[in-house]
């Protein structure tokens, strides 16, 4: 199969909303419509937004949903072409040489640049993929510039270069999704050959919403506390504002608890669940209880030691 015979794996954009709700994962409109669109355009997806809305979980959705194997390329500062791409299999190459049997080298580097001597990375994984795949390369920001270049052949073309090869052209096309947190620019080359999707956090009404679908033994009535707590905590002046996954667990938590109403005084006792900072958690819990929150600090030597003299 050529990659311009690649059959779309869906029918419309009703049929994206349709099959991402069935594997958990509620897309609103406009992803709905972006998946739909790098699905019949053969483009990659650059997903943007804060941490924890759901960016990574779409690309696991799609694969779900269309039955591909998921392959991830997870960024870090120092992401080289080794990792990202292919290298070759340095030591077998070695122990080939040593074995030799007195032939030309011309004869013998034709042999050691050789298909059994290839370690296959992520992007090389996916091009050369036969079955249906997705591509994610999760957390793009965190490389630098120069490694973005490494995969503008693969997001424009859809191939890998080996020097030794040649271009290698994908099989078929898989579908690819780029993640960021926006904690950085990235270059223009890179986004020219993407379709953008920026997600934010959700509405009440959405967010009440993933949590009925997530956390079914929740009631309609703590899916909507929980949904209405959470845009105003985000609304709080946070170091880190609570992601839809932190919702999930917390909702998950006051099931757990067997708590159905979460406006009284014993609600901010589960912040810490939602919240990682101790300044946030003061924030909430001043808001939750109806309070000016106190300003809080960096906690002291002193402070640390008062609590170990209070433990028995």
């Amino acid at each position: 199969m050529s990659p311009t015979d690649r059959q779309p794996h869906f029918a419309s954009i009703d049929d994206v909303a349709r099959r991402l709700a069935a594997v958990g994962y509620l897309a609103d409109p406009a992803i709905a419509l972006t998946v739909y669109l790098a699905d019949r355009l053969e483009k990659p997806i650059l997903v943007e937004g804060p941490a924890g809305v759901g960016k990574t979980e779409l690309a696991k959705s799609v694969a779900l949903a269309t039955d591909a194997r998921l392959i991830r390329l997870q960024c870090y500062e120092g992401l080289d072409e080794t990792k990202a791409l292919y290298e070759w299999n340095y030591k077998k190459q070695l122990l080939r040489i040593q074995a030799d049997d007195g032939r030309e080298w011309s004869e013998l580097e034709t042999d050691i640049f050789s298909e059994p001597f290839l370690l296959a990375r992520p992007l090389l994984s996916a091009i050369r993929a036969t079955e249906p795949v997705v591509l994610l390369i999760d957390e793009i920001d965190r490389v630098e510039v120069e490694a973005e270049a490494l995969m503008l052949e693969v997001l424009s073309d859809f191939q890998v270069t080996i020097p030794e090869f040649g271009p290698i052209e994908a099989v078929r096309r898989p579908m690819v999704f780029l993640t960021s947190n926006d904690t950085r620019d990235l270059s223009e080359a890179l986004k020219r050959r993407c379709l953008f999707l920026p997600i934010g956090y959700p509405s009440v009404e959405r967010e009440r919403a993933i949590i009925r679908t997530r956390v079914p033994e929740a009631s309609a009535s703590l899916a909507d506390q929980v949904a209405r707590i959470m845009a105003r905590i985000r609304a709080l002046d946070l170091r880190k504002a609570p992601s839809i996954s932190e919702s999930i667990d917390w909702a998950r938590t006051l099931v757990l608890l067997g708590v159905e109403a979460i406006e009284g005084a014993g609600v901010p006792d589960t912040l810490h669940v939602l919240l990682k900072y101790e300044a946030d958690i003061a924030k909430a819990r001043a808001e939750l209880r109806g309070e000016t929150p106190r300003e809080t600090g960096p906690v002291s030597v002193d402070r640390f030691r008062q609590r170990e003299e209070t433990v028995p």
